[in-house]
């Protein structure tokens, strides 16, 4: 999907989840000159910022429904988009067009959340659908490499980024999560399916519990997708949220794998990170 689209392209179909992710990617998407058309998860994307584009509701587990809407919009590019608790499969409430495909689905759910995400993707493509990611539509969204703040990490957080970098390598066969906390070497907190917040969470406990003495102001939180991973679903996110995680864990900022990370809410989160004086950099991983 390179270059700027035309007044003819078909609409771009936008399977929207939680956060602001999905109505920062359908605000590049006008930019680029297409329309986004969003498929809303009911009880879970916000109703308020999605009254902004042309949207349709669907539940989880409403797949027949999905397709009937994707095609009557003339979608052929879709993409997964925002945040999204994994759901347990008796949580889902299947129609028909879930029902027959209900062999791929289960699974797709017997994996990790890269496993889920792409298994789903393929069932979309076997109807007929291209699916894209972030960097085919809104490639600005995606942290560059370098530094985006005043603050820049030492030769100490440096070692530590490449400590962490290693270790997500290594644990990538796995499919679990995409962050790490390395602080003056030591390896102290790994992502669970708690996510980077219950992440930083964890780091904050273990300060108060003095499980970790270094100083506050010691270490980072490194980011990057799992090797091997389709890089169009699920790649690892930071925003403002993030800075404030890190500012309560203590933590010297965050390096993510530059083109591959996600930036919700760039000018806050550089704003924010600028003001807690941390660091947010974009490194070769």
């Amino acid at each position: 999907m390179g270059g700027p689209a035309t007044e003819t392209s078909p609409p771009v179909g936008l399977i929207a989840a939680g956060g602001v992710l999905p109505f920062a990617v359908a605000d590049e998407i006008v930019a680029r000159g297409q329309t986004p058309v969003l498929f809303a998860l009911k009880g879970i994307c916000d109703p308020k910022p999605l009254a902004r584009f042309r949207h349709h509701w669907i539940g989880l587990g409403q797949l027949g429904n999905a397709l009937k809407l994707l095609k009557a919009e003339g979608v052929r590019d879709l993409m997964f988009i925002g945040n999204l608790v994994r759901p347990a499969v008796s949580e889902i409430r299947i129609d028909w067009g879930t029902l027959r495909e209900l062999p791929y689905i289960w699974s797709a759910f017997r994996g990790g959340d890269d496993h889920l995400l792409s298994g789903v993707g393929r069932i979309f493509e076997r109807h007929g659908f291209h699916m894209i990611g972030v960097k085919d539509v809104a490639p600005n969204l995606l942290v560059p490499e370098g530094h985006l703040t005043r603050s820049r990490p030492n030769d100490l957080v440096t070692g530590d980024i490449a400590k962490g970098l290693a270790v997500l390598r290594a644990m990538a066969p796995f499919d679990v999560g995409q962050a790490v906390v390395v602080i003056d070497g030591h390896v102290v907190a790994l992502e669970d399916i708690g996510g980077t917040d219950g992440l930083l969470a964890r780091v904050v406990r273990l300060r108060a519990d003095r499980r970790i003495r270094s100083a506050a102001g010691r270490g980072v939180l490194v980011k990057a997708p799992k090797s091997g991973q389709d890089l169009r679903y699920d790649l690892p996110t930071i925003g403002p949220r993030t800075v404030e995680g890190l500012s309560a864990a203590g933590l010297a900022g965050v390096a993510v794998s530059a083109g591959y990370t996600l930036l919700a809410d760039p000018q806050e989160t550089v704003s924010a990170a600028d003001r807690a004086g941390l660091f947010i950099t974009g490194v070769a991983a």
